[in-house]
């Protein structure tokens, strides 16, 4: 018998629809494109941080409370950081106190926050030092829209410019200060560029026109 003719000598018979049996194999169909990944979706908004104060403990504190009774709201501490809350018409008696009694005589600075949704819209913030103690307090009001605290010209020097600072960028004029007016800002500026309603991109246009001769600032 032919080896082609002997059982297991033939090579098998290739299977239909191969090249082996004449016909050119099918190409496989292509796999479908994977879908493109969904973007994340963003982090929800971080709520606000809220200052989370504690009791301020101290000699300087109990002094205090003695002295103006309840002139003084509040007596707290925050990462280190001591302040005292008081009546908006106690602040100049205070700042006398804590530099004659205490040694709290240079006024670093005083500035402001705005809170537009809150009755007492501002809060009004001197920070004063000890060079003797190395150390540091804030006293803090609050007050409405309007309202004219006191100035500390006749405690502390330094507050002519500060206050004048605070007058320009929040609209706060002090009673009694002897030269009112903006320090930065020109004097024909209208509007606070530090309030919460002067949107950042704000600006007194009728002004920049006038002065500088160009549609705007932006």
């Amino acid at each position: 018998m032919a080896d082609d003719q002997k059982p297991g000598g033939s090579e098998a018979a290739p299977p239909p629809g191969s090249e082996a049996a004449g016909q050119p194999a099918k190409p496989a169909p292509p796999k479908p494109a994977a879908a493109p990944p969904k973007p994340a979706a963003p982090p929800p908004p971080k709520p606000p941080a809220i200052m989370l104060a504690t009791p301020w403990e101290s000699d300087l504190a109990r002094e205090l409370k003695e002295a103006f009774g309840e002139a003084i709201g509040e007596t707290s501490t925050y990462l280190g950081q001591n302040f005292i809350v008081a009546k908006p018409g106690s602040a100049i008696p205070i700042l006398e106190y804590l530099k004659l009694e205490s040694d709290f005589d240079y006024l670093v600075d005083v500035t402001a926050v705005d809170w537009p949704k809150r009755a007492e819209r501002f809060d009004v913030v001197y920070i004063l030092y000890s060079f003797s103690r190395n150390e540091r307090v804030r006293v803090k009001i609050f007050i409405p829209d309007g309202y004219q605290p006191e100035t500390a010209v006749g405690v502390h020097l330094t507050a002519d410019w500060l206050e004048r600072e605070v007058y320009d960028m929040f609209g706060i004029e002090f009673a009694g200060h002897p030269n009112m007016r903006r320090i930065l800002m020109p004097d024909e500026w209208q509007g606070f560029p530090l309030r919460k309603d002067y949107g950042i991109l704000q600006q007194d246009e009728r002004w920049v026109q006038e002065n500088l001769g160009i549609e705007s600032g932006q």
